[in-house]
């Protein structure tokens, strides 16, 4: 009686091929996968055997709780057996199933309910949809994605959604999306700003989950809403014209670089709108893709990305009147003022402003007021 009340349940009761009866039931899973593991129990004729059931079953079933009895499995045998055992293989094979058109059938026949626990779900079904074909292949169908608007749709109809406005030049369909609405507003702002949609992309598997999906959608592509500015993300055809020639670029280069840390940011303009932030740091998406799933585990051949130091792009905004600003100040103490703000408000606005720096910032924030 210590575990909250279930999502829902599935029943087992089959007689051919084999015997087998049990009930299997779906926890909230959130944050903590580990945790969720080895809650099955396994029964031959009322006989436990084993709650370590990785390997009899799929990968990802383990997340779910209950109890299965099969007749057909055999007692007092090791693990690598029941493994490679037929029977087994066969019973694994139908859970699979049997999970796959329960899901199907919960989403077919009450939509609305099925997206009220969609967020408590959303782990185990990406999680089978990344380590076993067959489910991916039935979870296709009712495998949601939510936008920042609090909105659930399918893989399909969320392509079918965006298709018309985030369509770039060379006809792929990018699906902008953030793993922290909080910290990441701003890009969001500007997303929303060009009539884009955002997804919320938040949860422990979904680095993972967003590769697999990539590599089956040919014509679409992934990439976190801050991993570059806007206009970049998604590349259309128009220009913006610059408000800065090449000469007042490298001398602002110069002012900004004697102000920032250099070995962690690299400075690049960009012809953004006058309305877009003077400042923004962004990370390129593969390199931080790469490092986020590295630290979860499972680079395959990218181990090295997780002992490679974090880098950024500092990218200024020409057009943005703070940029002319800078340049048009005859005092050098008083350019570096309002360079460091800016920086340090583009540092704040991705969590990377902490300790003596932030001080030092809320410090001059008072005396600027002042």
């Amino acid at each position: 009686m210590t575990f909250e009340e279930p999502l829902f349940q599935i029943h087992l009761n089959v007689d051919y091929p084999f015997n087998l009866t049990g009930i299997l039931y779906f926890p909230k899973v959130k944050k903590n996968i580990e945790v969720q593991k080895d809650k099955i129990q396994l029964y031959s004729n009322q006989v436990f055997i084993t709650d370590s059931v990785e390997g009899i079953v799929p990968e990802f079933l383990t997340l779910l709780h209950g109890v299965i009895d099969s007749p057909d499995i055999p007692l007092n045998v090791s693990r690598s057996y029941l493994q490679s055992d037929s029977n087994v293989k066969k019973i694994s094979n139908y859970i699979t199933k049997k999970v796959a058109d329960k899901l199907e059938e919960l989403y077919k026949n009450d939509r609305e309910n099925f997206e009220k626990k969609w967020d408590d779900i959303k782990v185990f079904i990406e999680y089978g949809m990344i380590s076993e074909p067959k489910f991916n292949e039935k979870a296709e169908k009712f495998c949601l994605v939510k936008n920042t608007e609090g909105k659930y749709f399918t893989l399909e109809e969320y392509k079918n959604h965006i298709k018309e406005n985030q369509t770039d030049k060379d006809k792929k369909i990018v699906h902008l999306y953030s793993s922290d609405v909080d910290a990441q507003h701003s890009y969001i702002q500007s997303a929303k700003e060009r009539g884009y949609d955002v997804l919320v992309m938040d949860g422990v598997l979904d680095n993972h989950f967003v590769n697999s999906v990539e590599q089956k959608m040919s014509d679409s592509s992934f990439t976190r809403v801050d991993a570059d500015t806007i206009d970049k993300l998604i590349k259309k055809d128009e220009e913006i014209p610059s408000k800065l020639d090449d000469k007042q670029k490298e001398s602002l280069k110069e002012i900004i670089e004697k102000n920032i840390d250099k070995k962690k940011f690299t400075v690049t303009f960009e012809n953004l709108s006058e309305n877009d932030l003077p400042f923004m740091i962004t990370q390129n998406e593969f390199m931080r893709r790469m490092k986020d799933m590295q630290a979860l585990g499972g680079g395959g051949g990218m181990a090295f990305m997780g002992d490679m130091p974090e880098s950024y792009n500092l990218v200024v905004n020409t057009n943005n009147l703070l940029s002319g600003k800078i340049l048009d100040e005859e005092k050098e103490e008083k350019q570096n003022e309002i360079v460091k703000q800016i920086y340090d408000l583009a540092l704040l606005s991705q969590n990377l402003l902490k300790g003596e720096k932030l001080t030092n910032f809320i410090k001059r924030s008072v005396s600027i007021i002042k």
